[in-house]
């Protein structure tokens, strides 16, 4: 009997504790969706890019001769400004989309693969890191493969 029980205790917290990754998958997918494919990508909305994009944030790459460049999210949130300001947002064309490949989540730290795409066209693969502060998951750098 005390076997049984010990069974039923275990597996009921691994049941809860899967359903608490499920929740918070669910969370960093909204984070992501609003703040960096609507805010960012498609609406050029300020708010919503803050709502889900840390102040520190940076965009980091690999340039000409293998030298790494780092975006900084002020950067990207003045260029953003700029295309509300010139018509070029919110998009009128093909919108941008992304497909979750994998939430890797431990503790309060999480890695998003995603294949972003501008219509139908896969344009990038990004890997997105997010820390999960008071407020919840923010999105706090992101490298990226571009395809060819």
């Amino acid at each position: 009997m005390r076997k049984l029980l010990l069974s039923i205790i275990l597996f009921s917290s691994i049941a809860l504790f899967a359903q608490d990754i499920d929740k918070e998958k669910e969370a960093i997918k909204k984070v992501i969706q609003t703040a960096y494919v609507e805010g960012l990508q498609n609406e050029g909305d300020i708010d919503k890019i803050d709502s889900g994009i840390h102040p520190d944030f940076d965009l980091l790459g690999i340039g000409k001769d293998n030298n790494m460049w780092k975006y900084s999210i002020k950067d990207w949130k003045a260029k953003t400004v700029k295309k509300v300001e010139e018509g070029d947002l919110p998009r009128k064309g093909d919108q941008v989309s992304v497909v979750f490949k994998n939430i890797d989540i431990t503790g309060n730290a999480a890695m998003a693969k995603i294949d972003f795409y501008i219509g139908k066209k896969l344009a990038y693969v990004d890997y997105i890191s997010l820390y999960k502060f008071e407020e919840g998951w923010m999105m706090v750098n992101k490298i990226f493969y571009k395809m060819e």
